[in-house]
């Protein structure tokens, strides 16, 4: 079983839309049982809080439940037991490389790289963009689990 987990600053907004769009995109391709998928944050400002309404609401447009969601936040034990940690963003590469004391194993990664494209997820929390939020992690997505399934 592959894990990944997603990771963005409060885990409420970018990395829970990853988590489910991710979910979802295993199901369609009827491999859910070859991976297991969480999100995380990199701060401690939103623990146990539910992922954001408009996050919500945009995952809902796409018939995506994140019901029941909670934020959690990264620890080093997550460097050991995931295969892929995905950062949104460079600060989230900065601090997830901090929290986890570094990259040995080359398990952390930009969530754009898979979109073949470089750049940061657009940061809804920011911009109110939810829409170009939504493109940026389905094509990310998408692209990761092409990766995964073919290799």
């Amino acid at each position: 079983m592959i894990k990944i987990l997603f990771v963005c600053h409060g885990n409420i907004c970018r990395s829970p839309m990853a988590e489910f769009v991710m979910k979802d995109l295993a199901e369609k391709a009827n491999a859910t049982s070859k991976f297991h998928i969480e999100s995380a944050a990199t701060s401690r400002e939103e623990l146990g809080n539910p992922v954001y309404p408009p996050a919500r609401k945009k995952l809902a447009e796409h018939g995506i439940s994140c019901a029941g969601k909670r934020v959690r936040q990264l620890t080093p034990a997550d460097y050991e037991e995931y295969d892929f940690l995905i950062g949104m963003d460079s600060a989230n590469i900065r601090n997830m490389n901090r929290i986890c004391g570094g990259d040995p194993d080359g398990k952390i990664h930009l969530m754009l790289e898979y979109a073949g494209r470089p750049g940061d997820v657009a940061d809804p929390w920011y911009t109110r963009d939810f829409e170009a939020t939504w493109r940026d992690v389905e094509a990310g997505c998408k692209g990761l689990l092409q990766e995964l399934l073919h290799s």
